[in-house]
């Protein structure tokens, strides 16, 4: 770290220039090659690995080659020393560089493989080849593809840099003789004495094609160079077939080689004949057909080229410039291949002799080897073995006509099966819909965009009937009785999904109600998920998994593991997102995990430890035809032990060699076909990371996570083409939705870099650790996207936690300051990555930090950067000394490593928050450092995309998107307090005009992660609101960066960018889009969050002003605005010493609540029972709030709660919501179970709940949407917050009431005119119930209790005739087992919830369920109401389950639900008996319930009779049809 801080933000290197002959201005870079000065014709390459084989292919010669992927250098460069069996250099295709100079993007100075020998920048130093970087690769490649190649010229450390040069000095290499400069000037022969023999002609062969031939297929290769005359052979070769190699520039300038093709055509006894690439054009014209140079040529990895005998379709490497015109073709010849995008030539063949030649490289290196089979082709025609005519499978053409498919989604979100189900299934229905195919859907995730059923929507992308009901094998048997679905799709619901179409399958149901699975199999899909079957059919292949062995009981396991040897990793079978799975040390650890993992499945797994080991995956599709590609490949930054899902993950790979890419990829297509896939999936790897040496660790054999991931990160819509495949299409007739003109049998090049960053909530937990490990417990993802790997982790970082500048690790403080540093380096947790950060800050080398966490190399020294600038610009200390000499340069540089203003302005002492950060802003822009807007087109601008899936990036010097004609720049409007400025501009911004309004367009901010608090919920309000602005005329723009989610699919909106929600990133694309305004409250809180910054710095808010809206969200302002118009709450004070919130406490009496402002979810909230406890509670909420106020207030126990959504415009209500939680006050929220419309609310108290929300939507002046919560006891109403935001109720309100209330405020916030839906509460003959959705399963030791701080990750809701129906369906939809064995285990720690419980405990006893009660519990029961109890005891500690305690009962199976209710919502940290029945109950599959009203409900359905009869299923729209009195709903 003793580096110069001046020198860490200078680009290493010379300065260079690349010209170009057209005289455009002069493209500037800095030097990593040699210092010459070189000419050439410039063309680009969209592969992504490979830059050893492509820069020694002879095809490039006199070239200079533009890299499309911006990152290279990465594995630096082989010995070329290393000698193959024929003692041709292994790693190379020629024996030296060809192309004249090279240009990329970012050179990694740094390298890190362990096959590397050399920089590349050391090697083309040898060889004198120049090369620049610093360069905006992709607007070089759009300009060359709009022009067509042209000539060049580098020039490295010029005197001085011209605006253009004179064009004697671009020499053109096209008018040398290119082959005679490349080919072998004698003759070598192979494999002498081996047959047959065949004569090459090496027009400039690549090494590979040698080996092809030598190597692989044993024959007599002799090379002669490209002019030997084969008429005269004057060396008297004898040959059987004549092979005619690749090789540059024009054919026409080949005229011997040319002759001598002739010759052979003409034998009366014909030979084999087969050429490749030049070869091609060469045969082709001995044949008498014509060449033409074409616009740019085809280079790259990733051609589709469709065999016209088969019409299957290949991925073909390619290099070349010259192409045959099939129109020139003469008699009995005909084209053999043809490129899917641009229609060109790929091949010909002789319709009657063994002639034929390709234009690609079957050979590859770079690149796949799908064609390689065309050497055993030739070399068989060679060898007179007749070769076998391949056709088509006719059954591929029997398409069937599906009217009617059930689509089963994946209910609840959970950590393991979030929002990207949402998204996948949102894909299928409109993929399905396109079809004209109705579709039937079971999902009862209310909050979702698929259960959407807009009335607007004519149906395009909608499902035709939903189903809000459990997931479950019989419930779906209902809907399959009733709908008679020809087809049923599970590959798009999570394993939740899958589990029930194995079940049905298993049953033989779905065969006997003669519905088709569309897709894969269930035989397949049983086979990647049996661990047996799995191993048994790689072995079949030649393909290894890992060690594993199954096992189906405690035994075995431990046998198992003793095979293997430990460490091993233990996991469930047909299990989610790796749960009940760990690492054991040792028998005893085995044995207690296996206690639990035996809970989920009925087998479990046991498996060699790879920890250490890279971990790779590969997105595959296949079709029908046996059309299959790799669309996505991506490395986990964090070695393997981690569950991939709380992996750090990067795509594309960037440490794997082009050998290494594609024997996965081989791999990974082989295992597929033979596996049998239809449709999309997933394999991951095990790489070792000093060799070739891999295993497989699991093939997933439906649509993951890592599919939404792979969609969004390429733009290639997976699961919409899985299902168009699942339907019988084949890939070649699906079209690429991007570009709309090429075909979707295609694998995207990427020419940026995504990191994709998990996020958790686990601090939310107290006893869960945050070590990570083989079972998933991230709750959400981000994807960042950028051209170099510094700005996306950074982005990552921001979008990942907004508190957070960028990556950091002293200033993030998520690192504890007293742990051992070393320690946390070793040991994976949520926090390594700030631990990596802090270790690299403080001087330790890139080396010590692999040892201790074997992130590779690469990765650590792109980190490395990050720390240097960082303690560079701290060293340099302010703004005026930072820009004092090359300002915008070293500016430029922070920002192209993906430096925030709000971090630069920190690091050099600006004032804090949006004051310093505007400072920087100001500074940079003055100084011309502005972002620039790049697409993502899935083809490396390859070719022409009208795409609107946008990323912002510093790395690049010109936008792909023409700028607005409108202009804008937000500016603080004048001097003079923030509030007063914010308002004033907002009324003079609402005064434009409608239309120009719609022409400019609205920003609408999206949700960013998923998180405890803010789930799909917002992607629905987020997706509604741009619906309703499209279908108002106005252009939509969305920000966000969550993956998963339905919003971030550019489908959705007119403009989406893919970017951060910071006040930055907002103000950037405000400005760029020249935006009317900008909705912040259909995303939660992150964006409501940015209301006040953005305000102050001159951006228009849409909808209730910035100003309101910190009047609700700050709790000080919030009390003191509610006591002044007279409305009731609990009485509060604001902290300013914890004495004087002690005294509060005692003044109002224990429990109080401590609550932070501005916050989501409750985080930090606390009902604090006692001094000790609000002691701690408040230093926690002061940590959380930052330097927000933090408000006490007294916790009202025992009182009804009460949730108030609404649209309101400008003050006055237009429509609302009531909805009555079961559980009491204290429970947050988001925990709660929600009954709407409200049942057992006293007409008073709905008079004065409305009486109050009218008189708080006047008085903070809101237009939108907002959410007030109530609490009523007996009869007195008070108010507990408001939200001037959606809330999470909102798609449960609008779906339940069938009117969008997001569509409603939609238009209340634009102005356009919006009329109150007609809804009448208390008219509604249905109910509907939300239930939250836990995931305490995953979270080892976390308390399964509620509180006033949420912990529930999802939620359901179903709908019922009347309460009771819809609450069991709801508890059913949330995985709630009912009690089976009729055991029901009571423990209940207070007098009062026993007395409250007793006339149910009656009922149960009644009803024949037999009761277990802990003693106190127990004897209660059988004293005051003489029931029948089994007494057991209670556990004193974790390990105390002997004979005669609950836990052992409850280990053993003999207890099938358990009621706990412990005391109150305070929450203590020390492990009570209660917590380790609870716990118990949740880690052996257990149903828990933890609140006295939800157990009284459960009694009173089971009263009725509900636990036993199931009722007939009903879609939405059968509820919404119910009739009522004196009004319509339609």
């Amino acid at each position: 770290m003793s580096k110069d801080p001046i020198d860490v933000f200078d680009k290493q290197g010379d300065p260079a220039v690349l010209y170009l002959a057209d005289g455009s201005a002069p493209i500037q870079g800095k030097s990593f090659g040699a210092a010459v000065d070189i000419s050439g014709e410039v063309v680009f390459n969209t592969g992504m690995v490979g830059y050893p084989e492509a820069l020694t292919d002879p095809s490039y010669r006199g070239q200079i080659l533009v890299l499309t992927y911006p990152l290279v250098g990465n594995y630096g460069v082989p010995d070329f020393s290393v000698k193959d069996n024929h003692g041709l250099p292994k790693y190379f295709e020629s024996s030296e560089i060809h192309i004249s100079g090279l240009i990329v993007s970012e050179y990694s100075f740094e390298h890190s493989h362990w096959a590397a020998f050399k920089s590349l920048s050391d090697w083309l130093v040898e060889n004198n080849i120049p090369a620049l970087y610093g360069v905006d690769t992709r607007a070089l490649t759009k300009k060359l593809r709009e022009h067509g190649s042209m000539l060049g010229r580098i020039a490295v450390n010029p005197a001085v840099i011209e605006d253009s040069i004179d064009l004697s000095l671009f020499a053109d290499p096209n008018k040398r003789n290119l082959v005679a400069e490349v080919s072998t000037k004698e003759i070598v022969v192979y494999n002498k004495g081996a047959t047959p023999r065949i004569i090459a002609y090496d027009c400039g062969m690549k090494y590979n094609i040698i080996r092809y031939l030598a190597e692989t297929h044993k024959v007599q290769l002799t090379v002669v160079p490209f002019n030997y005359n084969l008429k005269e052979n004057p060396s008297k070769i004898e040959w059987d077939g004549l092979f005619l190699s690749n090789g540059p520039g024009d054919p026409t300038m080949c005229p011997e080689t040319i002759a001598s093709i002739q010759y052979a055509l003409a034998l009366e006894d014909p030979k084999p004949i087969f050429g490749i690439c030049l070869g091609n054009q060469l045969l082709a014209l001995a044949a008498g057909a014509k060449t033409y140079k074409m616009k740019y040529g085809n280079r790259g990895m990733n051609q589709p080229a469709i065999d016209l005998r088969t019409g299957r379709c290949y991925i073909t490497p390619q290099n070349h410039g010259f192409a045959v015109d099939t129109a020139s073709l003469p008699e009995f010849w005909k084209p053999l291949f043809l490129n899917a995008n641009d229609l060109t030539n790929e091949g010909i063949v002789h319709t009657s002799k063994p002639f034929f030649s390709v234009q690609f490289h079957p050979e590859a290196s770079g690149g796949p080897t799908d064609t390689g089979f065309l050497f055993e082709k030739f070399v068989g025609h060679v060898r007179k073995i007749p070769q076998p005519l391949v056709l088509q499978d006719g059954l591929n053409f029997e398409r069937k006509n599906y009217k009617k498919v059930l689509l089963v989604g994946s209910g609840g979100l959970s950590i393991g099966q979030a929002g990207e189900f949402d998204y996948s299934g949102s894909q299928c229905i409109k993929a399905l819909k396109e079809e004209g195919i109705e579709v039937i859907l079971i999902n009862p995730n209310i909050a979702t965009v698929q259960t959407s059923q807009e009335k607007e929507d004519k149906q395009s992308r909608a499902a035709d009937r939903v189903y809000f009901l459990p997931i479950q094998p019989d419930v779906v048997m209902d809907i399959i009785h009733k709908e008679r679905p020809d087809g049923i799709i599970v590959s798009m619901g999570g394993q939740t999904a899958l589990n029930v179409g194995i079940e049905l399958w298993r049953r033989g149901e779905l065969q006997k109600a003669g519905v088709e699975v569309l897709g894969t199999q269930i035989p397949v899909i049983e086979a990647t998920e049996d661990r047996e079957i799995f191993s048994e059919k790689l072995k079949e292949i030649g393909e290894t998994i890992a060690l594993s062995y199954s096992a189906t009981t405690i035994d075995e396991a431990i046998e198992a593991a003793n095979k293997i040897g430990y460490p091993v990793l233990i996991r469930a079978a047909y299990a989610l997102g790796g749960l009940g799975s760990g690492f054991a040390a040792d028998d005893n650890e085995l044995r207690d995990m296996a206690a639990k993992a035996f809970t989920t499945s009925s087998q479990i797994l046991i498996d060699q430890d790879l920890r250490g080991w890279k971990e790779l995956e590969y997105e595959v599709v296949r079709d029908a035809s046996d059309n299959c590609i790799t669309v996505c490949n991506m490395e986990n930054f964090d070695p393997l032990g981690i569950h991939t899902g709380d992996s750090i993950v990067v795509a594309p790979s960037q440490t794997l060699t082009n050998s290494e890419y594609f024997m996965l990829r081989r791999t990974a297509i082989k295992v597929v076909r033979h596996l049998g896939i239809v449709g999309e999936c997933n394999i991951q790897y095990a790489l070792h990371p000093e060799s070739e040496r891999y295993c497989i660790i699991e093939v997933n054999a439906r649509l993951s996570r890592s599919s939404a991931l792979a969609s969004k990160a390429t733009g290639y819509p997976l699961a919409y083409v899985a299902t168009k495949i699942s339907l019988g299409k084949d890939l070649v007739s699906i079209r690429n939705s991007v570009t709309k003109t090429t075909t979707a049998c295609f694998e995207p090049s990427l020419d940026y870099c995504v990191v994709k960053m998990p996020r958790w909530d686990l601090k939310k937990f107290s006893r869960v650790s945050n070590k990570l490990g083989s079972s998933m417990l991230s709750v959400g993802e981000v994807m960042a996207i950028g051209r170099t790997f510094e700005e996306v982790i950074q982005k990552a970082c921001r979008m990942v936690n907004p508190s957070l500048d960028g990556l950091e690790g002293t200033d993030s403080n998520m690192i504890d300051s007293s742990a051992d540093l070393e320690t946390s380096l070793k040991t994976p947790t949520d926090t390594r990555l700030f631990a990596v950060q802090k270790a690299l800050e403080d001087g330790w080398s890139v080396d010590r930090v692999h040892d201790l966490t074997k992130i590779d190399r690469w990765f650590l020294n792109k980190l490395l950067n990050i720390a240097r600038m960082r303690n560079a610009v701290k060293q340099i200390g302010s703004l005026p000394a930072l820009v004092a000499t090359n300002g915008g340069e070293r500016l430029r540089a922070l920002k192209i490593a993906g430096f925030s203003d709000r971090q630069i302005a920190r690091y050099v002492g600006e004032a804090a928050g949006i004051e310093g950060e505007s400072r920087v802003r100001e500074e940079r822009k003055n100084l011309g450092v502005l972002p620039v807007v790049k697409q993502i087109d899935t083809l490396a601008a390859e070719f022409p995309a009208q795409t609107n899936y946008l990323y912002v990036t510093y790395s690049g010097d010109t936008d792909d998107i023409p700028e607005s004609t409108y202009s804008s720049e937000a500016r603080p409007k004048s001097s003079g307090s923030y509030h007063r400025r914010a308002r004033s501009y907002s009324n003079a911004e609402a005064s434009r005009s409608l239309t120009e309004a719609k022409d400019r367009g609205v920003v609408v901010l999206g949700c960013g992660a998923y998180c405890i608090g803010s789930s799909v919920e917002f992607d629905w309000c987020a997706v509604s609101c741009v619906r309703q602005l499209r279908s108002e005329g106005f252009k939509s723009i969305i920000i966000n960066y969550n993956p998963e989610t339905v919003s971030t699919d550019y489908d959705e909106s007119d403009r989406l960018y893919f970017e951060e929600l910071s006040t930055e990133r907002v103000i950037d694309i405000y400005e760029r889009e020249a935006a009317s305004g900008v909705v912040v409250s259909v995303g939660g809180q992150i964006p409501n969050n940015l209301a006040g910054p953005l305000a102050y710095s001159g951006v228009n808010i849409l909808g209730t002003s910035a100003v309101d809206i910190e009047r609700a969200e700050d709790r000080k302002q919030f009390s003191a605005m509610l006591d002044s118009i007279g409305i009731r709450q609990p009485e509060w004070s604001v902290l300013s010493s914890t004495e004087e919130a002690i005294a509060f406490a005692q003044k109002v009496k224990f429990p109080v609540l401590v609550r932070p402002s501005f916050v989501l979810s409750g985080a930090a909230m606390r009902v604090a029972a006692d001094e000790t406890q609000l002691r701690n509670f408040l230093a926690l909420a002061t940590e959380v709030g930052n330097d927000k106020p933090v408000v006490v207030t007294k916790f009202v126990v025992n009182a009804k709660e009460i949730e108030f959504d609404a649209v309101a415009n400008q003050g006055h209500i237009l429509n609302y919501a009531i909805g009555e939680h079961l559980e009491n006050a204290g429970v947050h929220s988001g925990d709660a179970t929600v009954i709407l419309p409200a049942q057992k609310l006293y007409v008073s108290t709905i008079r004065q709940v409305k009486k109050y929300a009218s008189a708080i939507a006047k008085a903070l002046r809101i237009t939108g949407p907002f959410n007030i919560q109530f609490m009523a006891k007996g009869n007195e109403v008070q108010v507990i917050e408001c939200n001037l935001r959606a809330s999470r109720t909102f798609p449960f309100v609008s779906k339940t009431l069938n009117h969008n209330f997001i569509s409603l405020a939609t238009r209340a916030m634009v102005g356009v005119k919006a009329s109150p839906y007609k809804i009448s509460l208390l008219d509604i003959e249905y109910v509907c119930v939300k239930a939250p959705m836990f995931s305490f399963t995953r979270l080892r030791g976390a308390d399964p209790t509620l509180g006033v701080e949420m912990a529930s990750t999802g939620e359901v809701a179903c709908f019922g005739e009347d309460v009771h129906e819809a609450l069991l369906q709801s508890m059913l939809s949330t995985n709630f087992k009912l009690p089976k064995n009729r055991t029901i285990l009571l423990s209940i720690a207070s007098e009062e919830f026993r007395h409250e419980f007793a006339e149910s405990a009656v009922i149960l006893a009644g009803l024949g369920y037999k009761l277990y009660g802990t003693p106190g519990t127990a004897k209660y029961y059988q004293d005051v109401k003489g029931l029948s109890i089994i007494s057991v005891l209670k556990s004193e500690s974790e390990s105390d389950d002997g004979p005669g305690t609950a836990v052992n009962e409850i280990k053993q199976g003999n207890i099938d639900l358990v009621i706990n209710l412990s005391e109150g919502s305070t929450r203590r940290e020390e492990v009570t008996c209660g917590y380790i029945i609870r716990r118990a109950a949740v880690d052996f599959g257990v149903s828990l319930i933890t609140d006295v009203k939800c157990a009284i409900a459960l009694t009173e359905c089971f009263e009725r009779g509900m636990d036993v009869e199931r009722p007939a299923p009903q879609h939405i729209g059968e509820f919404y049809q119910i009739p009522t009195i004196g009004w319509s709903n339609n």
